[in-house]
């Protein structure tokens, strides 16, 4: 029996020498996630309730995010609007577990609803690639205070 591909989701993962508190505050607090993510700022901390904003000088536009959930330090839950290829909105899963006794941290970043499509694909894989390159501006960011996206894309 084969199985019928309807929606897609891909999970990318990274580690962060910094313990899993230090590591969640860069990803909640929007004045640590303008430093090295929302290039064009963020609005509204990570938590449940809150009214909270992304814009990115590369993508022009704001986007509005919806805090699903918040177990700080240990997941963060968002959806936001998709330009295309999905049913409507995106869920974004961020997971962050202390390793090499709580020294490190592993950051999960899961995101799924990307229409099996060949736009939805298209928008999975450069959304994968951006939280890819999320994870790899965090660790910077973190570890030694290095933006990297800071004229990347412009």
């Amino acid at each position: 029996m084969s199985e019928q591909l309807t929606a897609l989701s891909f999970t990318v993962s990274g580690r962060v020498a910094r313990p899993v508190a230090e590591v969640y505050e860069a990803v909640a607090d929007p004045e640590q996630l303008s430093h090295y993510f929302t290039t064009g700022g963020a609005r509204g901390r990570l938590e449940e309730g809150a009214d909270v904003t992304w814009d990115f000088a590369d993508f022009p536009g704001r986007f509005p995010v919806t805090v699903v959930e918040s177990d700080p330090p240990r997941r963060l839950v968002i959806r936001w609007e998709a330009r295309e290829g999905v049913e409507t909105e995106t869920t974004t899963t961020f997971e962050f577990e202390p390793v090499d006794d709580g020294a490190r941290t592993l950051v999960t970043i899961t995101e799924s609803a990307w229409k099996a499509s060949p736009a939805g694909a298209e928008s999975a894989f450069g959304n994968c690639a951006g939280w890819t390159g999320m994870l790899a501006a965090l660790k910077a960011w973190v570890e030694h205070g290095i933006n990297l996206r800071d004229g990347f894309y412009a």
